[in-house]
């Protein structure tokens, strides 16, 4: 019986300990989607103890405590909460039941990587724990920027508004502290048509950004041009879309006027009036992309705030999301088919939630390369509820199979928590295991130059290729 998390951990063969140990363990990581707040960063701050950088804000961990039964005040603290060593002890009376769920994985990886602890978290070894911790998180090692640099991170792209100042990027990128920090352009608000009161505030507040009156729909085009060249101005190479599904509707400009004009009268729209409106304006920002020759990335999938007694009580991104049903083919072909038509397909990366849609997300990619950009069109890792084992190994599965995973850009975070850097070694643990048991099975040569760069690819080269940002000087 090998040890719990040893040393080859997740490596199941001698030649997936080779890939792991001596191509993909030291490679840097360019992780370019995630949500860690821009401002902490800017701060370098530090945080007080485990509850306050482990618990706050992650949705995950709030899921598997209220599956385990525990108050709402113990969870998210909303609207009542608890003190943060009664919520972390909730959470370490949680951990021993999340066995079988990659949160057992990645909160025992977290602590040895960061603390150096190999207890096992559990009523009975939390105290010790949280002490432990809070002293650590004290020192200067654990500011927000000192775990960015000791994780060995080169980039950071964090996910932001259209009417952001980007104030706190200025002020990030005229230090040289060993990281790069890029905004990323995420204008999701600018199509929840189906809300006009929501619609019509964000509106106000692009307004006021860009400088300009919004009465008509061009007007609104010009000002998410003006905020778009903002972005671009401020360094920003990467565009990202939150969707249930693709939108590709027939729109003229006259119905998506009218359709704008209802908006702004304060009026919400609904079925095939919203489908198209959300289509003409989407085409139109992407377009922008293209223009910017900017990385766009469409997150399909996810059925957000299936409940609605919690989302009315807690609101929204506290863990009542699920995986969604909905049709994406058809829609995703053409719309990648009218923007290559046009001359405006940007590089892309397809997210797809529901694993259903694998093997179909990679094969139309496949159609939409250009001969021009190696892996112009890429199928994002797994992502959500699919970031763990079954899930990343069934993503790289249909990769390497349909498409080339030898052009994949790899892991990224997508979290909010400073401390979630270890899953970038998990799925490198998880990327050397498939590569060398093939090996080991004759599936692949014995060829370790070959395998083993194509690794260091996947891991960092690969990201740091595609996306053309500019690295810190190391």
């Amino acid at each position: 019986m090998k040890t719990f998390m040893g040393e080859n951990f997740l490596l199941p063969s001698g030649a997936s300990e080779r890939l792991y140990h001596e191509y993909a363990e030291d490679m840097p990581i360019f992780d370019y989607h995630s949500h860690l707040p821009v401002k902490q960063i800017e701060d370098d701050v530090r945080f007080e103890n485990l509850t306050q950088i482990w618990l706050c804000g992650d949705h995950y961990k709030w899921r598997a405590m209220r599956t385990c039964g525990v108050p709402e005040k113990l969870v998210s603290g909303i609207p009542e909460a608890a003190s943060d060593y009664e919520r972390f002890e909730a959470w370490a009376s949680v951990v021993p039941q999340t066995i079988g769920n990659p949160l057992y994985h990645w909160s025992h990886l977290e602590l040895k990587r960061f603390f150096g602890i190999k207890d096992l978290l559990s009523p009975g070894t939390a105290r010790k724990i949280y002490d432990k911790c809070k002293d650590e998180l004290g020192r200067p090692e654990f500011s927000a920027r000192s775990i960015i640099r000791r994780s060995g991170v080169s980039v950071v792209c964090t996910t932001d508004d259209p009417t952001d100042d980007l104030a706190s990027h200025s002020r990030i990128a005229e230090t040289d502290w060993g990281c790069r920090v890029y905004p990323t352009w995420r204008p999701d608000k600018a199509l929840a048509a189906d809300n006009a009161e929501a619609l019509n505030s964000w509106l106000d507040k692009l307004a006021a950004a860009a400088g300009k009156d919004i009465s008509k729909y061009s007007d609104l085009l010009e000002a998410l041009e003006i905020r778009h060249k903002f972005f671009e101005e401020h360094g920003c190479r990467m565009s990202d879309y939150g969707m249930e599904r693709p939108w590709a509707a027939a729109c003229t400009e006259s119905e998506a006027s009218a359709a704008f004009g209802k908006i702004r009268s304060g009026q919400p729209l609904f079925g095939g009036e919203l489908e198209k409106y959300r289509s003409a304006l989407l085409f139109e920002m992407l377009k922008m992309d293209a223009r910017s020759d900017w990385t766009q990335q469409f997150h399909f999938g996810a059925r957000r705030n299936c409940n609605s007694k919690a989302f009315a009580l807690r609101g929204p991104d506290t863990g009542y999301d699920s995986i969604g049903q909905f049709p994406l083919g058809d829609a995703l072909v053409s719309l990648l088919d009218r923007l290559e038509s046009e001359d405006s397909l940007a590089r892309t990366i397809i997210y797809v939630l529901n694993p259903s849609d694998n093997d179909m997300a990679v094969s139309v990619i496949g159609s939409f390369m250009d001969g021009r950009t190696p892996g112009k069109i890429q199928f994002g890792t797994a992502w959500w509820h699919n970031d763990h084992k079954d899930g990343i190994m069934r993503q790289m599965s249909a990769l390497a199979s349909i498409g080339l995973i030898s052009r994949f850009v790899g892991m990224l975070t997508d979290s909010r928590s400073f401390l979630s850097y270890p899953r970038h070694e998990y799925f490198r643990r998880l990327l050397c295991a498939k590569f060398g048991s093939e090996m080991e099975a004759g599936e692949l040569p014995g060829d370790f130059k070959l395998i083993g760069g194509v690794v260091r690819d996947i891991c960092f080269s690969n990201a740091a290729r595609y996306f053309g940002m500019e690295l810190p000087k190391r």
